[in-house]
C-alpha cells in the first residue's frame, strides 16, 4: 500500500472480529497502511465524540475508509458507559459531513435461498444519508398551547404555518433537508446506475407530503430530464418514480437486479428488509458514496451485542463476519483502484472469492447454517470461521 484508509474501530462483538480479521485476513498479506481512529463508544465519550468529526475529515483527506459498526446509544447505554450525553449517531455525522449517499446490496451465496423465491438478482438499496429525522429537533409538549413552524428568512421575513391546537400532552418533531443535499443523493443514484447498468426506482410518499417528499421527486425529475436521460436511453436502462407503497409490491413481486433510492428513514428500514429476505443481514454490504468520490466501506448490520455479553461471560460465539470483512475488501479495492496498485485490489477480489466459497463448500456459522440447504454444513465459531476463510484464501493464493 502506498496510500494510507482511514480506519474506524467500533463497539461490542464486531470490535472483536474487527481484530481476527485483521490478525488472520488482512496483515498477513498486506502491508497495511491506515489512520486509525477508535469510534468505540467511550472514546467518543471521552473526546466528546470529536473522533468520529476528525475521522470523517480524514476520510475527506485520504478518499477511503473502512469502519466498524458503532453503538448509537439510548437510555441503557447512558447507563452502562456513564455517558455525558446521548450521542448521535456516528453514521449520521459522517454522513453528514461527507454528503453521501449509502449503497447497501446484499453478499449472494450458492445454497442460501432469499425468502422471496423469485429475488435470483441482488436488489441494491440507495439510502439519502442526510436529514429527515436523524437531523431532528424534538419537543415533549407540556400541556395546552399551540405549535407553529416558523421561518425566518435572512431579510427578515417570516413564514409562518400553524402545526396544532394542543389541548393536552402531545411531542412535536421538526425536520428538514437541503436542496443541495438532495441534488447530491440523486446525482449520485443515478451516477451509480450508469456505472452499474441497472435500472433505478426511487419512492416517496408526495401524495401526503405534498411540499417535502415532492421536492425530492421533483429534483430527480429534473436532473433525470437534463443530465441522465440520454445516457440511460443509451444504456437502455430506466429510471421511474413511485409511491413507497406501490415500491414495494413492485419490490416483492420482481426477480431483483436493479437500485432502489429511499430517503433516510426508508432507506434504513428498507435495507434490513432487503437483507432479512435474502437471508441474513450479515450478508449485506454497505458503502457511502460522496459526490467528491469518497467512500466509507462498513457492513450493514450493527454490532451484535447478544454475542458480545456471551464473548464477556467467556462463552462460545458463532458470529457471521463475512459483512464486516467485506467493509475491509471494499475499502482495499477502492484504494488499490485509486492508487493503480493492481495486486491490493487482485488481494481483495480473492478474500471475497473465499469467503463465498468457504460457506458454499459447508463451513459456516450458525446463523448462515440455518437458512442453508446445504445437507451437513459444519458449524464453526467466530474465530475457527475466520481461520476457515484464510485456509480458503490461501489455496486461491
Amino acid at each position: 500500500m502506498t496510500t494510507p484508509l482511514v480506519e474506524m474501530d467500533g463497539d461490542e462483538m464486531t470490535r472483536i472480529l474487527w481484530q481476527m480479521i485483521k490478525d488472520e485476513l488482512i496483515t498477513p498479506y498486506v502491508d497495511l497502511k491506515t489512520e486509525y481512529y477508535d469510534l468505540g463508544l467511550k472514546n467518543r465519550n471521552d473526546s466528546d465524540d470529536q473522533v468520529t468529526v476528525d475521522s470523517a475529515n480524514a476520510t475527506l483527506k485520504y478518499g477511503v475508509a473502512v469502519k466498524c459498526a458503532t453503538i448509537t446509544p439510548n437510555q441503557a447505554r447512558m447507563s452502562e458507559y456513564d455517558l455525558k450525553e446521548m450521542w448521535k449517531s456516528p453514521n449520521g455525522t459522517i454522513r453528514a459531513i461527507l454528503d453521501g449517499t449509502v449503497f447497501r446490496a446484499p453478499i449472494l451465496v450458492k445454497g442460501i435461498v432469499p425468502y422471496v423465491k423469485n429475488w435470483t438478482k441482488p436488489i441494491t438499496i440507495a439510502r439519502h444519508a442526510y436529514g429527515d429525522v436523524y437531523k431532528n429537533v424534538e419537543i415533549k409538549v407540556p400541556g395546552p398551547g399551540k405549535a407553529e413552524l416558523v421561518f425566518t428568512g435572512a431579510d427578515g421575513k417570516e413564514i409562518r404555518e400553524t402545526i396544532h391546537e394542543f389541548d393536552g400532552e402531545g411531542i412535536l418533531q421538526g425536520i428538514h433537508n437541503t436542496k443541495a443535499s438532495i441534488s447530491s443523493f440523486a446525482r449520485a443514484c443515478f451516477q451509480y446506475a450508469t456505472d452499474t447498468k441497472q435500472d433505478l426506482w426511487f419512492s416517496t410518499k408526495d401524495t401526503i407530503s405534498k411540499k417535502y417528499d415532492h421536492t425530492f421527486k421533483d429534483i430527480f425529475q429534473e436532473i433525470y430530464e437534463n443530465e441522465y436521460k440520454e445516457k440511460f436511453e443509451k444504456l437502455g436502462i430506466e429510471y421511474f418514480y413511485t409511491l413507497i407503497d406501490d415500491a414495494v409490491a413492485r419490490v416483492i413481486r420482481s426477480e431483483g437486479g436493479f437500485i432502489w433510492a429511499c430517503k433516510n428513514y426508508d432507506g434504513d428500514v428498507m435495507s434490513d428488509m432487503v437483507a432479512t429476505a435474502y437471508g441474513d443481514l450479515s450478508m449485506m454490504t454497505s458503502v457511502l458514496v460522496s459526490p467528491k468520490g469518497v467512500y466509507e466501506y462498513e457492513a450493514a448490520h450493527g454490532t451484535v451485542q447478544r454475542h458480545y455479553y456471551k464473548h464477556l461471560k467467556g462463552e462460545e460465539t458463532s458470529t457471521n463476519s463475512i459483512a464486516t470483512i467485506f467493509a475491509w475488501t471494499g475499502a482495499l479495492k477502492k484504494r488499490g483502484e485509486l492508487d493503480g496498485n493492481a495486486a491490493l485490489t487482485d488481494f481483495a477480489s480473492k478474500l471475497e472469492k473465499a469467503c463465498i466459497k468457504t460457506v458454499e463448500d459447508g463451513k459456516m456459522t450458525k446463523s448462515l447454517s440455518l437458512i442453508s440447504t446445504c445437507k451437513d454444513p459444519v458449524i464453526l465459531n467466530s474465530q475457527d470461521f475466520i481461520k476457515a476463510i484464510r485456509e480458503t484464501l490461501d489455496t486461491l493464493l
